[in-house]
């Protein structure tokens, strides 16, 4: 090899090796891989296992048409395993929108073959599939994934404390305590439990904050064991935006963090986005309204769960981006956006000083278009982005709402 294809060689690895670490968050360091990419998934899902309202095939059938790469089934204290049949009038009872009969749309999707229907006691009930019997319909080309998982549902003095645990192997009952705190800790020991005996990575995260105003920021700053919460959900009763005297999701994200990080000097919460879906039948129906994008090297739970992890992902309420990478070097965060036609964006960097805790969620820099970056000046104490768009959600939560994004904080690693 002569001197100039050396140097050569030699410019070309710096710049994958540049390109590299931009992509990565701040996070605990990790060998590379050039065959990431990026997966859409959603953590927060209910069938007729729980309290909602179609079958789980229904409900992962639409996802995966959707463009999904994974989705997590999440009901409430209970896996999709056993016998358990309902009747067909009971389930066309939570029929809330829509003419057609749901097991007449069972049955024009998946055939009499497949749908399991019996008489019991003058009624026509039918049997709800477990995951295993339903999987191979959709695992087997190789490009989508269903993950196991549940929503941990607790309550402390009437207070609802909402867990969901993905990638479980048994269910994990609702462990209670003598505070908001302590069932939140409780519980969030019984999945990382549980993860140690699988030699599996577990993801949990606390979910709907502001639903009954259970949970507050300073309980989300206390429980060091949680890694992870919703700063969106897509469910349209879970008080998203706050009220006059009470924070919304994002900032109770910003307040939690500060305190995480001036007081006990614990790293910060990342924040996903779900849709909580219950309702499929016309009305308020939720699937597609937030779902996070996962920079994973391959379609596993165990990768993806690693990546978030890492805080290599995004949540997004319909805002795609491209590059997202915080250079630990320069201290420089610096994002692009897969724009849309005739939509326009505001990135805002956010974060707190450390000089000044008490203004939680700052807005540092704001910058118009599709790509923006934002240096670090040394005395904040995390950085994050969010980024909104000028078109209006398709399937709104809340009066107003347009599509965004959030990114998760960096710099606090120092």
């Amino acid at each position: 090899m002569n001197r100039n294809w050396l140097i050569l060689v030699l410019l070309l690895g710096a710049a994958v090796l540049a390109a590299v670490v931009l992509q990565r968050t701040d996070s605990e360091p990790k060998p590379e891989s050039v065959e990431k990419r990026w997966y859409k998934g959603n953590t927060h899902t209910h069938s007729l296992w729980s309290d909602g309202n179609d079958f789980p095939e229904m409900i992962t059938e639409w996802y995966r048409d959707k463009g999904y790469d994974f989705l997590a089934l999440s009901d409430h204290n209970i896996l999709s395993r056993g016998d358990k049949w309902m009747s067909v009038e009971a389930i066309e009872k939570r029929r809330k929108g829509g003419t057609t009969p749901i097991i007449d749309k069972y049955l024009a999707a998946f055939g009499e073959d497949w749908v399991e229907l019996r008489e019991k006691e003058g009624k026509t009930e039918v049997r709800l599939k477990g995951l295993a019997e339903f999987r191979p319909k959709f695992e087997a080309g190789g490009d989508f994934l269903l993950i196991e998982a549940e929503e941990i549902s607790d309550n402390f003095g009437g207070k609802p404390i909402h867990i969901n645990a993905v990638n479980l192997d048994r269910v994990i009952l609702p462990q209670g305590g003598t505070s908001v705190s302590e069932v939140m800790r409780n519980n969030l020991r019984r999945v990382a439990e549980q993860s140690e005996a699988l030699q599996r990575p577990v993801l949990a995260h606390v979910n709907h904050p502001n639903f009954h105003w259970a949970i507050t920021a300073k309980d989300l700053a206390d429980v060091l064991e949680e890694r992870f919460f919703e700063v969106y959900n897509g469910h349209p009763i879970i008080n998203h935006l706050g009220d006059e005297t009470r924070p919304g999701d994002e900032a109770i994200w910003d307040i939690a963090n500060t305190l995480r990080l001036s007081a006990t000097d614990a790293p910060p919460l990342f924040g996903v986005a779900t849709d909580d879906s219950h309702n499929y039948h016309g009305g308020n129906v939720s699937p597609g309204r937030g779902w996070v994008m996962v920079y994973a090297e391959k379609l596993s739970a165990d990768s993806l769960i690693e990546a978030m992890e890492r805080g290599d992902f995004y949540a997004s309420t319909g805002v795609l981006l491209g590059d997202v990478g915080y250079d630990r070097e320069t201290k420089e965060y610096s994002l692009s956006i897969q724009p849309a036609a005739g939509v326009s964006y505001e990135i805002s960097f956010i974060g707190t000083r450390s000089g000044t805790p008490e203004n939680p969620g700052e807005v540092l820099a704001t910058v118009n278009g599709s790509k923006a970056s934002y240096k670090m000046k040394g005395d904040e104490l995390y950085v994050r982005a969010r980024i909104t768009s000028s078109r209006p959600h398709p399937n709104p939560s809340f009066k107003g709402q347009v599509e965004q994004a959030w990114t998760q904080p960096v710099g606090w690693r120092k």
